[in-house]
């Protein structure tokens, strides 16, 4: 059921998404291999604020940056996966691989291996201060529109 909150956390982790996405697009190696990660990256945190971060509203504050955190860290992990199952599609699709299997290995290795790019200041900096202004808003948005 839609709420004020609901869309409150969508539009806030969007944002956390989209700056999410321009941080970690700095730290790749090949940052011209980003193409549309950042309005992917958007839209995904608004379906992931909406709902993981929206249903979580009505226990305090604490709770609700705490919660602010687990939805920005899921939106990271979530966005990483898609990009690696992205380029398994992409490798899948000019056949270099022999078997499902080897495609799906390669699917959490790709993981591993861009994950070095999420290790930087701007990217904890995104989840943890993002993760908690947009849980502190979310909480804020529920006890308002009730």
């Amino acid at each position: 059921m839609p709420t004020g909150a609901k869309l409150t956390a969508a539009i806030c982790f969007a944002v956390v998404g989209w700056v999410l996405a321009n941080y970690y697009a700095q730290n790749m190696p090949d940052a011209s291999a980003a193409g549309r990660i950042r309005e992917a990256a958007g839209v995904l945190g608004a379906l992931v604020g909406w709902m993981v971060m929206g249903p979580s509203v009505g226990k305090g504050y604490v709770e609700a940056a705490g919660a602010g955190i687990k939805t920005a860290v899921v939106l990271a992990v979530v966005a990483l996966f898609l990009l690696a199952l992205r380029e398994m599609l992409d490798n899948s699709v000019r056949m270099r691989y022999d078997g499902a299997l080897e495609a799906i290995v390669d699917v959490f290795q790709t993981m591993a291996k861009r994950s070095e790019a999420l290790l930087s200041l701007g990217v904890f900096g995104t989840i943890l201060l993002g993760g908690i202004i947009g849980g502190l808003l979310t909480e804020n948005a529920g006890r308002r529109w009730k």
